[in-house]
């Protein structure tokens, strides 16, 4: 508990840091560069802008929103031992409704990330004259707001009488913020009495769900694409004064310079971003249950609940590393040594990023740091299965169970170090 706890006050520091650093005009909407999403934008995002103005990114406000579901979930486990932290859970559920609110302000507005008309997340370009455009491109950084979905046990409201209580008293005072909260009707609680913060509402998720889910567009045949497919036939493009900036579907390698060329964000499908998506399905499947459900493929006349979503993402994803029925292993592509050879065709790669169409590995080919989550996808849906996980009492009694094990083995480590 006491690593939670100084790991805690020292998230607290960098989350500060991006409130005052990263919302330069306090609208609780976030311009963090690139974000590790290297050329996936219409403009070099960590560079000056070419139209002057600012970026307000769809991205990283969704990260933001799910720092502050991550910071209230320890502020929670740590109030189980202090109850000063409720006044830090209570801080960051307001700013995750502050953020939430943000992205679509009741009203008819033009300047918010959320788009009615298409149904998906964009940036907002604010020029120095005022005016402010949403840069339809549709990508990865539109998918992110659906990451920032967590689920919470309905016992919190007895076990934090001081956290619930702040929080009526903020729903009482803001109502049209909290409109803006996923589910966003009232008093709705989930499956169990579960509770959940999203930046989705339910409407909202089911079209935003419709892209991911489409193979036209995001759904490739090895995982979740960076870019829409829709982009190949259909690339977007922008103009400032007679120079052309565009954003086209590429399924491998970049074809730019952007951030050294070695590195592409149009197309390829990236497993840590996989992971998040999966790890989100699972917390709405948790909450929703099993009569939410969507189709899958889009238009294919499937349907599917979001348990069955995720492990068909998981699935697509695995079957990079799997043999097909040729005998043949799709990461390693035209590449006949590592397919035919003997001595090479077991020994498995873990490339950085893989081609959206193919899933033939590219980039790196050591990043286990993050492409090794594979592994981890085969262990869960191979565990686990949709009704163990509607069950399970996601309770905060089993992280404080898990810290203090964890606690305790740290200790026993300290005596064996001074022995």
């Amino acid at each position: 508990m006491r690593f939670l706890e100084r790991s805690f006050q020292s998230l607290m520091l960098n989350f500060n840091w991006w409130v005052n650093r990263k919302d330069p005009a306090g609208r609780n909407v976030f311009a963090g560069g690139f974000l590790g999403l290297d050329n996936i934008g219409v403009f070099d995002r960590s560079a000056e802008l070419p139209t002057g103005g600012s970026l307000e990114q769809a991205d990283g406000t969704a990260w933001m929103a799910f720092y502050c579901q991550c910071m209230l979930e320890m502020a929670l486990t740590l109030a189980e031992y202090d109850p000063i932290y409720e006044e830090d859970a209570f801080k960051f559920v307001q700013h995750f409704v502050y953020i939430a609110y943000a992205t679509d302000r009741i009203g008819e507005h033009h300047d918010e990330m959320w788009d009615e008309a298409d149904g998906f997340f964009y940036d907002v370009l604010r020029t120095p004259d005022g005016r402010a455009m949403r840069l339809k491109v549709r990508s990865m950084v539109g998918l992110l707001p659906l990451c920032a979905s967590t689920v919470f046990p309905p016992a919190l409201a007895t076990r934090f009488p001081r956290l619930s209580e702040m929080i009526a008293q903020f729903r009482k005072r803001h109502p049209e913020l909290v409109a803006q909260v996923a589910p966003s009707d009232g008093d709705f609680v989930g499956h169990k009495g579960r509770r959940l913060l999203s930046l989705l509402s339910k409407k909202k998720l089911e079209r935003v769900l419709a892209y991911l889910l489409d193979e036209n567009e995001f759904l490739g045949p090895h995982g979740i694409r960076s870019l829409s497919r829709y982009h190949l036939d259909h690339p977007f493009k922008f103009w400032v004064g007679s120079e052309e900036f565009s954003v086209q579907y590429l399924p491998a390698e970049s074809n730019t310079g952007m951030f050294g060329g070695n590195s592409n964000w149009r197309g390829p499908v990236w497993m840590p971003v996989n992971a998040l998506i999966v790890r989100a399905l699972l917390n709405l499947y948790a909450f929703y249950g099993d009569e939410f459900k969507v189709e899958c493929p889009t238009r294919s006349g499937r349907y599917m609940n979001l348990f069955e979503v995720a492990e068909e993402i998981t699935r697509r994803l695995s079957a990079t590393f799997l043999r097909g029925a040729d005998g043949r292993r799709p990461v390693y592509g035209g590449t006949a040594k590592f397919q035919q050879d003997p001595h090479w065709r077991d020994l498995i790669l873990f490339y950085e990023y893989f081609h959206g169409d193919n899933g033939a590995g590219l980039g790196a080919s050591h990043q286990t740091g993050w492409t090794g989550l594979v592994a981890v996808f085969l262990d869960i849906f191979g565990r686990m299965d949709a009704k163990a996980l509607l069950e399970t009492e996601r309770d905060l009694v089993h992280a404080r169970i898990v810290t203090e094990q964890v606690a305790g083995v740290r200790e026993e480590e300290a005596e064996e170090l001074k022995s």
